[in-house]
């Protein structure tokens, strides 16, 4: 399903990068770099992308949110609890997993388009099957508790 995890700052050794994918990150002060993936009650959020230049585009502007600028929804909600950027992302792990389509053209065809779709679909299936094992949301996918900062 996911490839092993991955230390943020190692996150571009994973494949598919220019491709759209789901993504889950897992805050632990355990070494699960190089683990094969697993379910971890740790996991605190599971993104998504469509966009043309793909996983690591989205999570460049995952890391500039976290960092203290702007540009990613979800990371505001991070940036809430973890102000310290080193600290957080010493223990910041991340695995995803591509889907491979042409998203670079316009207009898509359909058979990318449906591709694309699968990727939207598989966040949700994520998110339920973290709530199936956990019986609630990935922390920060958790739109009412988890509020997001002024940033």
């Amino acid at each position: 399903m996911f490839p092993e995890w991955k230390k943020w700052d190692n996150r571009e050794l994973l494949d598919g990068l220019t491709f759209p994918g789901v993504y889950i990150l897992a805050i632990t002060d355990q070494s699960i770099g190089g683990n094969e993936f697993s379910w971890l009650e740790e996991i605190v959020y599971v993104g998504m992308t469509n966009s043309k230049k793909g996983l690591k585009s989205r999570w460049y502007q995952f890391d500039r949110t976290i960092r203290g600028y702007t540009g990613h929804g979800g990371a505001k909600r991070f940036r809430y609890d973890y102000s310290d950027y080193k600290s957080l992302k010493s223990n910041l792990f991340v695995s995803a997993r591509y889907f491979q389509c042409n998203n670079k053209i316009y207009p898509p065809k359909p058979e990318d388009l449906i591709i694309m779709g699968e990727v939207a679909k598989f966040e949700y299936v994520c998110i339920a099957e973290y709530m199936k094992r956990f019986g609630r949301r990935p922390k920060y996918n958790d739109t009412v508790n988890s509020p997001k900062g002024n940033y």
